[in-house]
């Protein structure tokens, strides 16, 4: 058993593995080059040699415990037959959802649609690069896909006014992402991902009160599937105020947490393992301040079960020598 899956099912402390959310990504000149070559973002994604390499591209670069498969969220409305697409320095533009056309589509279409991400999964399991490593699989989380799905782009800081108006269709579309997103799951943990990580990125968007139905039920779906499948989960619920809540009802293998939160008044209420926390821009910023503020979340949990992660992806005028520098100074944390 490789260091993080000791960390999520053995609750194993002291071992600090390493994965950073986006680690394959703009930040990196290789990745780049590729993107620059390939301007459609969801071809892309569906293509699985590419795929592949970039998931693999910071594995040669550093001496992470993980690969997290190069896809994105917004797979399952494209698979859904939503059009989807990524505009340059604006992000996803989705066009209507025919809930009627995507009640009808079958498990065999929907895996057709988007098997190129499965393939990869695959490769990047059996690559050399992966031994003794964990490759990680994804979903975005239901409200979140919602959001999108209904929205049609980021919502940035709120929701459309009008976005609750229609209960019974999001009823229908939660039905449906319960459905999809379970398929998708499966297919892979079949591939060779050994953990998975729900992205539920507009949690904070929701009231205290609109949590239960919107997030902590549907989500609760989802992990108690994965567990089903012997297989750990992760949980990202990025802007969640109560984390204590949360981790009680969704019940998640681990709780991944963002650079809001405070990490001391997490190590009192939670019990399972934590992940992530540091602030991406302390990779802006010098070395000495990446070590003390890396120094000091690994402090904080040492005796905890703790998987080093950023409080969200990195960002890409990210310089890769800080990367180096900060899993090094992980790997040589006692």
């Amino acid at each position: 058993m490789n260091l993080i899956e000791q960390v999520l099912v053995n609750k194993k402390t002291g071992l600090n593995p390493i994965w950073i959310m986006r680690q394959a990504g703009r930040y990196l000149p290789e990745f780049r080059e590729i993107r620059s070559k390939n301007t459609d973002f969801i071809k892309l994604c569906l293509n699985e040699n590419l795929t592949t390499e970039i998931t693999l591209q910071p594995l040669r670069r550093f001496d992470f415990d993980a690969a997290i498969i190069f896809s994105d969220i917004l797979m399952l409305p494209y698979a859904l037959d939503q059009k989807v697409e990524f505009k340059k320095n604006y992000g996803p533009i989705l066009g209507d959802l025919d809930i009627k056309k995507a009640s009808s589509i079958d498990e065999i279409d929907f895996i057709k649609k988007i098997f190129p991400v499965y393939k990869a999964i695959n490769k990047v399991s059996q690559n050399e690069l992966l031994k003794g490593k964990s490759t990680i699989g994804f979903v975005g989380a239901p409200w979140t896909l919602l959001v999108y799905i209904l929205n049609k782009k980021s919502p940035k800081k709120e929701l459309r006014e009008d976005f609750f108006k229609d209960q019974f269709l999001i009823n229908r579309i939660l039905d449906l992402l319960d459905k999809f997103l379970k398929i998708h799951i499966k297919n892979q943990i079949e591939n060779g991902a050994k953990v998975i990580q729900i992205f539920d990125s507009w949690a904070g968007l929701l009231d205290e009160k609109d949590l239960p139905n919107y997030v902590y039920i549907p989500t609760l779906s989802l992990v108690d599937y994965v567990k089903s499948l012997n297989i750990p989960v992760i949980c990202f619920p990025r802007g969640v105020l109560n984390y204590k809540n949360y981790c009680e009802i969704v019940r998640p293998s681990a709780i991944s947490i963002d650079y809001n939160v405070d990490p001391k008044k997490i190590i009192n209420e939670i019990n399972i393992p934590v992940q992530g926390g540091l602030d991406p821009k302390v990779l802006l910023t010098d070395k000495d301040n990446l070590k003390k503020e890396t120094i000091r979340y690994l402090e904080i949990f040492k005796d905890h079960p703790y998987i080093f992660n950023l409080g969200h992806g990195v960002l890409p005028e990210t310089n890769p020598a800080m990367m180096e520098y900060l899993v090094q100074t992980v790997k040589e944390y006692k």
